[in-house]
């Protein structure tokens, strides 16, 4: 009795790693094009910029950090028209979004081609917004390559056009490798959310095309906001 309930529960582990291993397999192949050049992008009208870690003295993330950094080189090559920063500011000492565009703004961007988009809880919530309240056709997604196809298979299923710009600039350490073992699960999650169109807190409409201070929101109370003092920092 005992030998069967192992081999039972042996055979369900395998398949069940088989299964995350075809799901996986799946999101990088349908994910489509990237690349780490410039050059190699094609036009488009916006910038993704994906969030990641804000510190609480405000430093960005390194991965953070170089998302932003490669976006200011789209936008100085005329690769993108609008940058749009999408990340989590659930409450108000947190704003993923509000430090990319500050640091965007140190860097000569220009602030009416800045969207924030201060809902963008997670990737699949980024994509259907950028498509759905900002009126993005086409985008190049700005992240790291360990999440570069669950984001670009994401902004498809969304019905984005999009290509990616891989931002790994420098070595994230034991962040970096954490990361990657997690979105092996991630990517799992992302085909359940196309395939169940999952519902993500949308909005009024802000078209890309427009001008990004109307998306920037209310300042926060005094004494409740995150810094507001940009600094380029590692993690």
């Amino acid at each position: 009795m005992l030998r069967r309930v192992v081999l039972v529960a042996l055979g369900a582990g395998v398949l069940g790693a088989a299964a995350v291993a075809a799901l996986n397999l799946y999101v990088v192949v349908r994910a489509g094009a990237q690349t780490g050049d410039v050059a190699r992008v094609p036009h488009a009208q916006a910038a993704i910029v994906l969030g990641a870690g804000v510190h609480p003295s405000g430093w960005m993330s390194g991965m953070l950090r170089d998302r932003v950094a490669r976006a200011v080189e789209l936008y100085e090559a005329g690769r993108v028209d609008r940058v749009l920063v999408s990340g989590d500011h659930g409450r108000w000492g947190y704003d993923e979004p509000g430090t990319m565009r500050d640091a965007l703004l140190a860097a000569g961007v220009p602030a009416h081609a800045i969207f924030t988009d201060h809902a963008g809880f997670d990737t699949w919530a980024s994509m259907r917004r950028a498509r759905e309240v900002f009126g993005v056709r086409s985008a190049v997604v700005v992240t790291q390559g360990f999440h570069m196809p669950r984001a670009l298979y994401l902004a498809r299923e969304a019905g984005l056009d999009a290509h990616g710009l891989v931002a790994d600039r420098s070595g994230y350490g034991r962040q970096g490798r954490i990361s990657a073992v997690r979105e092996i699960l991630a990517r799992v999650k992302a085909v359940g959310e196309a395939v169940t169109g999952r519902d993500v807190l949308l909005g009024p409409p802000h078209p890309i095309t427009g001008d990004g201070r109307r998306t920037w929101g209310p300042q926060p109370p005094e004494g409740q906001g995150p810094p507001r003092v940009y600094r380029a920092g590692t993690s």
